[in-house]
């Protein structure tokens, strides 16, 4: 009996730690520009104390000729009250969960997938797999070990960290990650979440049930020679003939060498920044996109029935007590996010100078945790608070989460990032002596001569995620 109700006291203070208000407030920190501006449009729909702010001269003052408080409250408090009901039961139910971390009621999920279905923004990957992640019952940790995995997802649909750098910049045992890379492999679409070409065939062959067929046996014991064609050699040393091997490369051939793409497959939205950086003085300095978000405030018309006198029911004054509360959590949400965005912003300004002076090939090593041990957040805000945002540099425009990752270090002890380490390859590359490419072990001895240690998987790796051919395949004759 005892520890039953430890348990009930645990599940109540998760319930209450994860409120409706935490979860809007979580909601907003996380979405996009775009979307964001229509999330308040909507929450203003609902909630008749919000208006918004115009710059015009004297807008918000009322009038001595406008209906007095009481006649216009009358007069729309029937029409609300059924509409407010209906969000009020949907807040609810979207922010309750168990005491491991799962989201609530079926109904509740599908009221929550309306809503980011109506807003008319296409819907990333990191997004999707974040949607197919709250259907699973996870403990804190678990979720937070996946909410990083995702986060480390490219929009090709590999992962860009090991579950060992995860864990040693997390704290979180390497297990935990091991355990929930496993679980986000499962997810939609097949091959997601893989570390290399040869294992996201794998995920998506195992997928099918073919475990046992020879496209399985090809890509698992001969990647290196099917990505060169050697169709002969594999031929030799499976004991098969060359034909079954070109058959079995075909069928292969139908895999999806970049599952990530498919929600990158239709025309991209107009790109707003959230943060624009520009260069005054010899300094930059920040700037916050803050045109498209409405500026809020409580109407006065209704802070007048609470503040008057006048009779007026209890039902009433708490429908208005309660609004006018929704009202100021949600304007104090969109300043917090607001004033995250800049704090990361402003540490990114900072580290990241010789980038914004010189371009990618100077981008510096950067992790989440890094920044959010200096802002004073948790590394799950980081990456919600960056995920879909840009930034506007001297540079270009860039996601914020560009600027977040791992690295090397140089024979001189500097720090390389591993983009910088990316463009090099493509500068070799671009470079070469079109009759003799590079082969990547000569890309790796070229680098190390840089004082650049790096294996020559890894050039592999990034040659494919720079879309450049194998060296036998660029040769010019």
């Amino acid at each position: 009996m005892a520890a039953q109700g430890m348990q009930q006291t645990q599940n109540l203070a998760l319930q209450q730690v994860l409120s409706p208000q935490l979860q809007q407030s979580l909601l907003i920190l996380q979405t996009p520009l775009l979307e964001l501006r229509n999330l308040v449009q909507q929450e203003m729909e609902t909630n008749p104390v919000l208006e918004e702010l115009l710059d015009e001269p004297g807008a918000g003052e009322r009038s001595e000729a406008e209906p007095s408080a009481d006649d216009n409250f009358r007069n729309e408090f029937e029409k609300m009250a059924s509409l407010d009901e209906e969000w009020r039961d949907y807040m609810a139910q979207s922010a309750s969960y168990s005491s491991d971390g799962r989201r609530g009621s079926k109904e509740a999920q599908d009221k929550r997938r309306f809503l980011f279905d109506s807003i008319p923004v296409q819907e990333t990957l990191q997004q999707n797999l974040i949607g197919q992640l709250n259907q699973s019952v996870l403990s804190a940790s678990d979720r937070k070990a996946a909410e990083l995995i995702i986060g480390n997802i490219d929009d090709n649909g590999f992962l860009q960290s090991t579950p060992e750098e995860m864990a040693l910049h997390s704290g979180i045992p390497k297990e935990d990650f091991d355990k929930m890379l496993a679980l986000i492999q499962s997810f939609y679409p097949a091959g997601v979440g893989a570390r290399d070409l040869r294992e996201c065939l794998l995920i998506q062959l195992r997928r099918e049930g073919r475990e046992r067929s020879l496209e399985y046996r090809i890509v698992s014991e001969h990647m290196e020679d099917l990505g060169r064609r050697r169709f002969p050699e594999i031929a030799r040393r499976m004991g098969i003939t060359v034909e079954d091997v070109q058959k079995a490369a075909d069928k292969i051939a139908r895999l999806n060498p970049r599952p990530g793409q498919v929600f990158a497959a239709a025309p991209q939205n107009y790109v707003l920044p959230d943060v624009m950086v520009e260069k005054v003085g010899g300094e930059y300095q920040i700037m916050l996109n803050t045109e498209q978000i409405p500026h809020l405030r409580i109407s006065n018309l209704y802070k007048d029935i609470i503040a008057s006198g006048d009779a007026q029911s209890s039902e009433v004054k708490n429908y208005v007590r309660d609004k006018i509360r929704s009202g100021k959590f949600l304007i104090r949400s969109i300043h917090q996010r607001q004033q995250t965005i800049f704090n990361i912003a402003e540490q990114i300004v900072l580290r990241q100078r010789d980038f914004l002076e010189h371009g990618p090939s100077h981008l510096k090593p950067m992790t989440m945790g890094e920044i959010a041990d200096t802002v004073g957040v948790h590394e799950t805000t980081v990456s919600r608070a960056v995920s879909g945002k840009y930034m506007a540099t001297p540079q270009g425009v860039f996601d914020m989460k560009y600027f977040f990752t791992s690295g090397y270090q140089t024979a001189t002890g500097d720090s390389l990032s591993n983009i910088s380490v990316k463009e090099a390859v493509l500068d070799l590359v671009k470079h070469e002596n079109g009759s003799a490419p590079l082969s990547d072990h000569e890309i790796v001895e070229i680098l190390g001569e840089r004082g650049i240690p790096i294996a020559r998987r890894t050039v592999a790796k990034y040659r494919t995620e720079l879309n450049i051919l194998p060296s036998h395949m660029r040769r010019k004759y």
